[in-house]
């Protein structure tokens, strides 16, 4: 799976109740690997931080992760706790809520940030590291088997499929670039046409050059045995043995509580096709409202785990550098008065 998620570890959570008389420095919003990196990153700069973290981890289905350096193959949950105890050790808090809302306060110096559960918090700053939301295409099986067998990032997934029989369900114009993507990992690529345009003759020219089996008709449903993805069910009953099934799901960032703010998204395109929304913000997670920045998927849908945690630290170094120079500010007046 790409991207960062978030989980729940089991443990009793501490109650986060910053407010008017202390605000926190900062209020991470999202507790996955982009967020828990920017607050390892603020905590150590001494600053006061608050992980908010919703509990519901974008990567829970996959058992492995990998492409992060030093991390490959680990639970993504162990990731998470890792950094969460790192968090803890340089005295920043982490806290599992949810957050409905986050509304500028009416002095312009920070933010009030919203729970769905707990009181709300105030903030200097927000960084924003909710990731998104897999939507998948329809069929049955597919949201059943998501993360194990079904499948979208070869980067994440492909070579512990190589060489199986794999399955790439047509839904877009983008099944075509999938199919023959995939085939660097396995041989045994075939390309079911389900609900996507049929292809070019420049891409049946380059599928048949590849050995890309095309087949027509819908895809009524996966076949699985023993907990195993065994085929796919076409609606005409015929059923065509695959081990593995690629899909390119909608990615939709998890940012509607950001709206109270002026804040939305923005259409995420590929190939012409839109295949999800994100926050637009400048390389260092900076958005159109000052003192709010993003990191991690919500900004960049295709990042991996490795990229979204650079992407929180680079957002948290950035944060500090803006409160340290509201700190000047503040210490040049106070000695002017």
């Amino acid at each position: 799976m790409t991207g960062d998620g978030s989980v729940n570890s089991g443990e009793e959570a501490t109650t986060g109740d910053g407010g008017p008389d202390r605000p926190y420095d900062v209020v991470v919003i999202g507790g996955g690997a982009a967020g828990l990196s920017g607050a390892v990153t603020l905590a150590r700069a001494r600053r006061s931080v608050l992980v908010l973290d919703a509990g519901h981890p974008r990567n829970a289905p996959a058992s492995h992760m990998h492409g992060y350096l030093g991390h490959d193959g680990i639970p993504p949950s162990e990731l998470l706790a890792t950094g969460r105890d790192e968090v803890s050790r340089y005295g920043g808090e982490v806290v599992q809520d949810a957050v409905v809302a986050a509304e500028r306060l009416p002095d312009g110096t920070g933010f009030r940030v919203v729970r769905e559960d707990g009181p709300p918090v105030v903030a200097r700053r927000l960084l924003v590291t909710t990731g998104l939301v897999d939507e998948l295409p329809p069929v049955p099986g597919v949201a059943e088997r998501w993360g194990r067998e079904v499948l979208h990032c070869p980067y994440c997934h492909g070579w512990e499929v190589a060489s199986r029989p794999i399955g790439v369900l047509s839904t877009g114009p983008l099944a075509v670039h999938q199919a023959l993507m995939w085939r660097q990992w396995s041989e045994d690529i075939t390309l079911f046409r389900h609900t996507g345009p049929e292809p070019t003759d420049e891409e049946y020219e380059q599928l048949a050059a590849r050995g890309i089996a095309v087949v027509d008709g819908e895809v009524a449903g996966l076949e699985v045995a023993d907990d195993r993805l065994t085929g796919v069910r076409l609606a005409g009953g015929r059923v065509i043995p695959r081990e593995a099934v690629v899909v390119q799901p909608r990615f939709t960032a998890r940012a509607d509580f950001l709206a109270s703010l002026g804040l939305t998204t923005a259409e995420q395109k590929m190939g012409g096709e839109v295949i999800g929304t994100y926050v637009s913000a400048d390389p260092a997670g900076a958005t159109d409202v000052p003192g709010v920045r993003v990191a991690g998927n919500v900004a960049d849908p295709k990042g991996q785990v490795i990229a979204v945690a650079a992407a929180g630290v680079q957002a948290a170094a950035a944060i500090n550098a803006d409160l340290i120079t509201d700190d000047v500010n503040r210490a040049v007046a106070a000695r002017r008065a």
